[in-house]
């Protein structure tokens, strides 16, 4: 059977947090989805609060903790990438962005990414495709479609017959993702090669 790893970056900065609880739930319902593909589940999250030390040092020093450099190994090695932060001035917070910019650029080629976000109203829901999606295309990471989020005032409601509760979406998003993860090839060593264009040039005139 073969196993996937999936890894959730919550960027919530109090305990519990809206934020963990959206990450929790939407790796349970990726999850849930490629169990019923019989696929073995590895999860884990990165709780960026407990990093915020760490994160703030590296860009003083440029050199990552063994805590903050295992996180990082954990995101750029994981099969999908579960990424909720909340909504700060109307974009992610610092915290969660100061993380994804200590990412390599070219770690997350390809990864599909889930990504989420909590708020006070929905007023700001708009972040999630004016600053989220452009993140993710910049790590050059394959962003879902779907994507949730979650006001305070989601939390507890079904929706109606015209607006989908936030449980079906986090289900809807949740299965789409994991979708996407088991129909993705696995990644082999020399996938990340960068062939010079030389190279390509020469192998195709010995075709």
């Amino acid at each position: 059977m073969q196993t996937l790893k999936l890894v959730a970056v919550s960027a919530g900065l109090s305990a519990p947090s809206s934020t963990r609880l959206l990450a929790d739930r939407l790796l349970q319902a990726a999850r849930y989805r490629l169990a019923e593909q019989e696929y073995a589940v590895d999860v884990e999250v990165v709780e960026l609060r407990d990093l915020a030390v760490d994160i703030a040092k590296n860009f003083v020093t440029g050199f990552p903790s063994a805590a903050l450099q295992e996180a990082i190994d954990k995101v750029t090695g994981a099969d999908g990438v579960i990424a909720v932060t909340p909504v700060f001035t109307a974009s992610y917070s610092g915290l969660f962005k100061s993380f994804f910019d200590l990412v390599d650029p070219a770690a997350l080629t390809g990864t599909p990414v889930l990504i989420g976000a909590t708020g006070g109203t929905a007023r700001h829901s708009l972040v999630l495709d004016h600053a989220l999606r452009p993140l993710f295309a910049y790590l050059r990471a394959f962003v879902v479609p779907t994507a949730v989020y979650a006001a305070s005032e989601d939390w507890g409601t079904g929706g109606d017959e015209y607006t989908e509760g936030l449980p079906a979406r986090i289900t809807r998003a949740g299965e789409e993702f994991a979708d996407v993860v088991a129909g993705r090839p696995a990644r082999r060593p020399e996938d990340d090669e960068i062939v010079p264009f030389e190279k390509q040039l020469a192998d195709l005139r010995l075709d």
